[in-house]
């Protein structure tokens, strides 16, 4: 399932800064976010690899703040209460002043990206993360958004699956249920 090339960018964007900032659980284990020049570097990694800069270290700490805001999208839908994240996505596109601008780069076509009104990294990524959301909340795919099931993990996810089955974050969550499965069935 592919919403379109530049949404699935930014919702992807969106789950890897709420799973790499946030604490929680991840995998069975606790989970503390990374911090000062680990932090920096590690965003840097997530923004290059969908086309943007690095992060200054300020950027990267302002980034925290705006995948908390994801996170409870994420968590919202997972609860079943979109009209709960419908909410929280309009709250960040109002802070951000997301606005939509047409661009063309590296040999695509002209193509939709939402922009933040003051330019700034952080911002700008919150107002196309808020605008990917939005399009999944808007489109009735609120489904392919979730906070893994498995126990003590709460990562979250986009289901690019065909057939939107996806309920973990990852095989290793997957294998630790059906391996407990398993072992509850032989005791």
């Amino acid at each position: 399932m592919n919403f379109n090339s530049h949404h699935d960018v930014v919702i992807r964007v969106a789950a890897e800064l709420v799973n790499l900032l946030t604490a929680g659980e991840d995998r069975g284990r606790r989970y503390r976010p990374i911090e000062g020049d680990e932090r920096t570097t590690a965003v840097g990694a997530v923004l290059r690899a969908a086309g943007g800069r690095e992060a200054t270290w300020e950027e990267a700490a302002e980034l925290c703040f705006v995948a908390a805001e994801l996170r409870g999208v994420f968590e919202a839908v997972s609860a079943g209460a979109v009209d709960e994240a419908a909410r929280k996505v309009n709250a960040l596109l109002i802070r951000t002043g997301a606005r939509p601008e047409l661009e063309r780069h590296d040999g695509q076509a002209w193509h939709l990206h939402f922009h933040a009104a003051d330019n700034s990294l952080p911002n700008g990524w919150a107002a196309g993360c808020a605008t990917g959301l939005a399009v999944v909340l808007g489109g009735d795919l609120q489904d392919r958004l979730g906070v893994c099931t498995a126990p003590r993990c709460d990562r979250v996810y986009v289901d690019t699956s065909r057939n939107g089955t996806r309920r973990y974050c990852s095989t290793s969550c997957q294998n630790r249920v059906k391996t407990a499965a398993f072992r509850a069935r032989l005791s």
